[in-house]
């Protein structure tokens, strides 16, 4: 059974949180896909015509992408990226010395997008780890320089029971209305 929560399946569709609020981003802007797995934001932003970069420990899933792809590991303290970017998405990832690089990468007016598992996740399934879980607010907290959009914090039934912590949030105040 397909999850959206197993980057590597190819047929894990785009999040339904980020293509909420892809239309936030400025159109054609430069969008981060960060631990983009296969890339399934990276083909469903590029296809609405953002210019992506796709980051992540394993590219080999990427070869095909249409974005700049970068192998990194994320997880050895160092950004491994420059300048700033219209949008950022962040799906089923956790690395929090990175909360203040997803600020400060973000062009005036970006969006970011990020969705992840959140405490209470243990009891449903993976992650069980709490290195790999928010914390009810966490999310808000690391983005107190930005405005907020929409944030949840909840268990869900579909795809699969968890408990998922997400937010939309720009830097700025100025936000693009949806039309």
């Amino acid at each position: 059974m397909t999850s959206f929560d197993r980057p590597l399946d190819p047929d894990i569709p785009p999040s339904p949180w980020v293509m909420r609020w892809a239309p936030l981003i400025r159109p054609g802007g430069r969008v981060l896909d960060l631990a983009a797995g296969h890339g399934r934001h990276t083909r469903a932003l590029a296809a609405l015509g953002f210019q992506m970069t796709a980051v992540d420990i394993d590219v080999s899933a990427l070869a095909d992408a249409p974005a700049a792809v970068i192998a990194a590991d994320l997880e050895t303290g160092e950004w491994p990226l420059t300048g700033m970017f219209d949008g950022i998405v962040v799906a089923n990832y956790l690395h929090r010395p990175h909360f203040p690089h997803l600020v400060e990468s973000l062009a005036e007016g970006g969006v970011l997008i990020f969705e992840t598992f959140g405490q209470g996740n243990e009891r449903l399934g993976r992650p069980r780890n709490p290195d790999f879980l928010l914390a009810p607010g966490e999310l808000l907290r690391a983005c107190e320089r930005l405005s907020v959009v929409a944030y949840e914090h909840g268990e869900e039934q579909a795809p699969r029971p968890a408990v998922r912590q997400r937010i939309c949030a720009v830097n700025g105040s100025a936000l693009r209305v949806l039309l």
